[in-house]
C-alpha cells in the first residue's frame, strides 16, 4: 500500500465509491470567497452545479478514505471478505488533492466516505481531520459532505457537523431482517439512534442560531441516507413505509434509493442479477409523491400490484389514478390544487400556472396544454372550459393508450 502513487489511490478510492448515491449539494447555506478571503464557494458567482436526473451533485471529489473495512457486510465490495485491492490516504493527502481540484475548476466540493480502519471512532477522527484541515488550515469554503459512522462516538459525530455542510448515515437496507441477515455488524437501533443524534444537533443549531447570531453552524443541508434496493426480499411498499418513517421522524433532506450490483466473489446470500434500474426510477417517483405531491406512503402503496412492488411500465401517479378513476375527472376551473396535483402528467410547476391562470378568465383544453408537457396523458383526467373526457376515462384500455411505447434506438440514427 505505501508503495502506491496518489494517482493509483485516487483511481482505487474514486472507483469504490461510486456506489455511494447520496451525494447532492442542494439545500446548503450559501458561502463566498469574495474580498479574497478564503477558497471556495457553494452558490456564489461562476460557481454552475451539474445535476443529473435523480438529483446527483456531479461536481464532488467524490472518494473513499480508505477501502479497507474491518465489517463484512455481504453487499459490499469492500468488505473484510473481499478480494480488492486496497488504499488507504491519510487526512492531508485527501484534503490537498481537494484544494488541487478545486483550483483547476474540477470539483466545487468534497464528498468523504469510508470504509472502516482499526475502529469505527479512528475512522471518524480522520474524517473529521479531513474536513478540519480544509475549513481550519486551508480556509476552504465549499461543499463538504461527510459519510458518518453510526457506530462511533456522538462527539466525533457532531464535530462532524461542525465543519461539513451535509451529513448522512445510511440505513442500508429497509428492513431489519434484511440488514441482519446482509449486514451482521450493524444495527438498525444504533443507526437510527445516531440519525435522531443528528436531528437533535440540527435543531439545536437553528435555534442557537435564531438567538444568537455568531452561533456555530451545524450541518446547514441537513442529513441524508442510502437504501440498497434488490439485495434482500424487501419490496417496494416495505422501502416507501420506511422512506416516510425516515422523513417525517428524523427530517431528512432526502433518501436516496441505489439499485443492489452484483460484486465480484459474492455471497451465495445475494441474488445473481441486478435488479432493473427502472425499478430504483421508479421508487424516486414515489419518493418524490411523496415529498413535492401530498401523497402518504400509505396511498402510493396503493399503486403497487399483488407483489407490493410499483410497476415498471409506467408511472407511480398515473397507477394510482388508474385504481382510483371514481376522483376524475378534476375541473381545472375548480379543483383545489392538492387534487390537481394528482393528475397524472401534471407537475407541480403546471399546477401552480394553472392555479394563478385560473383567477382571470376559464381555461381551456389548449390552455392546460400549453403548461404542460404532455396533454395527451393529462385529457382523459380532466375536464375545462371546452372539454369533457366522457367515457374515456373509465376505458379498460386506458393503461394502453397512456403507457410510454416501447421501442428500439437505432444504432446509427442520425
Amino acid at each position: 500500500m505505501s508503495s502506491l502513487s496518489t494517482i493509483e489511490k485516487l483511481g482505487i478510492l474514486a472507483d469504490a465509491a461510486k456506489y455511494d448515491a447520496s451525494c447532492a449539494s442542494s439545500g446548503t447555506s450559501k458561502k463566498n470567497s469574495l474580498g479574497g478571503k478564503g477558497i471556495g464557494s457553494t452558490e456564489g458567482m461562476g460557481i454552475c452545479h451539474a445535476y443529473t436526473p435523480d438529483g446527483r451533485c456531479i461536481s464532488l471529489l467524490k472518494v473513499l478514505l480508505t477501502n479497507h473495512c474491518i465489517f463484512d457486510c455481504h453487499y459490499c465490495i469492500n468488505r473484510k471478505s473481499s478480494n480488492v485491492r486496497r488504499a488507504r490516504f491519510t487526512p492531508q493527502e485527501v484534503a490537498d488533492l481537494t484544494i488541487n481540484f478545486y483550483k483547476r475548476n474540477y470539483i466545487e466540493g468534497l464528498f468523504l466516505s469510508s470504509g472502516i480502519i482499526k475502529s469505527s471512532n479512528f475512522t471518524m477522527e480522520q474524517m473529521v481531520e479531513c474536513a478540519r484541515i480544509l475549513r481550519e488550515e486551508m480556509d476552504f469554503r465549499g461543499y463538504i459532505h461527510l459519510k458518518t459512522i453510526p457506530e462511533a462516538d456522538p462527539e466525533l459525530v457532531h464535530q462532524a457537523g461542525l465543519f461539513a455542510d451535509r451529513i448522512s448515515i445510511n440505513v442500508e437496507l429497509p428492513t431489519v431482517k434484511g440488514l441482519s441477515r446482509l449486514a451482521p455488524d450493524k444495527s438498525a437501533s444504533q443507526i437510527e439512534g445516531a440519525m435522531g443524534n443528528v436531528k437533535a444537533d440540527i435543531s439545536e443549531a437553528k435555534d442557537a442560531k435564531k438567538r444568537f447570531r455568531h452561533a456555530p453552524r451545524f450541518a446547514p443541508a441537513g442529513q441524508s441516507t442510502q437504501m440498497i434496493v434488490g439485495a434482500d426480499a424487501a419490496n417496494d411498499s416495505d422501502i416507501m413505509v420506511k422512506a416516510s418513517k425516515l422523513y417525517t421522524g428524523y427530517k431528512l433532506r432526502r433518501v436516496y434509493y441505489s439499485a443492489f450490483s452484483p460484486i465480484p466473489d459474492a455471497s451465495a446470500v445475494l441474488p445473481l442479477k441486478r435488479p432493473p434500474l427502472i425499478r430504483e426510477h421508479r421508487l424516486y417517483q414515489s419518493d418524490w409523491l411523496m415529498r413535492f405531491y401530498g401523497f402518504q406512503a400509505q396511498e402510493v402503496m396503493q399503486a403497487t400490484g399483488s407483489d407490493g412492488n410499483l410497476p415498471l411500465d409506467i408511472d407511480p401517479k398515473l397507477a394510482w389514478a388508474l385504481k382510483f378513476r371514481e376522483t376524475f375527472p378534476l375541473d381545472v376551473n375548480r379543483a383545489p390544487k392538492e387534487l390537481l396535483l394528482r393528475v397524472p402528467g401534471l407537475g407541480v410547476t403546471a399546477v401552480h400556472r394553472i392555479v394563478a391562470a385560473r383567477r382571470h378568465r376559464m381555461l381551456r383544453l389548449a390552455d392546460v396544454g400549453k403548461m404542460t408537457v404532455s396533454i395527451a396523458k393529462v385529457r382523459p383526467f380532466i375536464c375545462a372550459a371546452d372539454w369533457r373526457p366522457t367515457a374515456l376515462t373509465d376505458r379498460a384500455d386506458l393503461k394502453t393508450l397512456l403507457a410510454p411505447k416501447q421501442e428500439q434506438l437505432e444504432l446509427f440514427a442520425s
